[in-house]
Parts: structure tokens; sequence; C-alpha cells
């Protein structure tokens, strides 16, 4: 890695080269278990290191590991939710295709009720659960506190709710 121009020590040098030849391989090895991608992994690494040669007066030795792994670990996240954000916004923006079926609409219809049907076969708990974890996002730790509940019952509830959509979907939820 090259870094950019400028003047600087020998010591920023040093520190910056010994940390980069210990965790190169390490945050590399991180990204592409994250993402699969060596191309994109190795680019992920150059951020990387490029923010923390920006961040070198402020970052502490004995913690720059975990700084490393947060750092990639933010990187993916952010690529992630912006490749999220790209894919709504061409949903919601595209007029159908003309190659799309006709009864595209008719399917969806049937799909929504199968789904209605099954959310409604779930007993009441696990079905309160699965909802509040899945369209309200709430944590196992919130839905507890929320219910007066242990976060041990809310997880056997959510199991129940996933049991019971596996066996009428036939697929893993």
């Amino acid at each position: 890695m090259t870094l950019p121009p400028g003047k600087y020590t020998a010591e920023e040098i040093s520190w910056f080269r010994s940390i980069f030849d210990s965790h190169y391989e390490s945050i590399r090895s991180f990204a592409y278990f994250k993402t699969g991608s060596v191309d994109f992994a190795d680019d992920i690494v150059q951020e990387v290191f490029l923010k923390l040669w920006s961040m070198r007066g402020t970052v502490r030795t004995e913690t720059v590991k975990s700084l490393l792994y947060t750092i990639a670990g933010n990187i993916i996240k952010n690529h992630y939710k912006h490749l999220q954000v790209t894919y709504n916004f061409q949903r919601d923006n595209s007029a159908e295709s003309p190659s799309e079926s006709a009864d595209t609409e008719v399917r969806m219809e049937e799909l929504n009720q199968q789904l209605q049907q099954a959310l409604a076969s779930i007993p009441e708990g696990p079905r309160e659960v699965f909802l509040m974890n899945r369209i309200e996002e709430l944590s196992y730790t919130e839905i507890a506190d929320r219910l007066g509940l242990s976060v041990k019952a809310i997880e056997k509830r959510m199991s129940e709710a996933l049991r019971v959509l596996r066996e009428k979907f036939n697929y893993k939820i």
C-alpha cells in the first residue's frame, strides 16, 4: 500500500507499516467472509487502512486491532445499506415492464392471503412476538420488556411462530 503524498515522520511510517503487516491478512479474511468477494474485500482493506492513516494521531496501539475490525464492519454495513437504498429506489421508480406477466397482481394478492392465513394460524403469544420482531423490528430484549416476560420466553415464542410458518409454507424462514 502506498501512502498519500505528504511529509511523514519515520515513526509514523514505521508504526503504520507494523500495523499493516500484522493485521492486513486477518482484516482481508474478515471482509471476504462477510462479503464473499475477494475484490471487494481488497477494496475494504484498502479503505480501512486509509481511514486508520487519517486517524493516526488519535489511535491507541493497544486498541488498534478492534478499531480495524470496527472500521471494516462499518464499511461493509454501509455498503449493504447503500445497496438496499438503491434497490428500493429502483423498485419504487420502475414502471411495470411489458415482460411481467399479466397475473402478477393476482398472484401477489393470493400470496398476501396465504400469508394472512398463516399468520392467523399462529397462536396469539407467538404471533405477537413474531410481528413485534419482524414488523416493528424490536429486539428480543425490547419485546421482553414490553410484555413483561423473560428473553427466554420470547425466544420460545418466536421459535414456535417460525415453526408454524415453516410448516405452512414448507420453507425455512
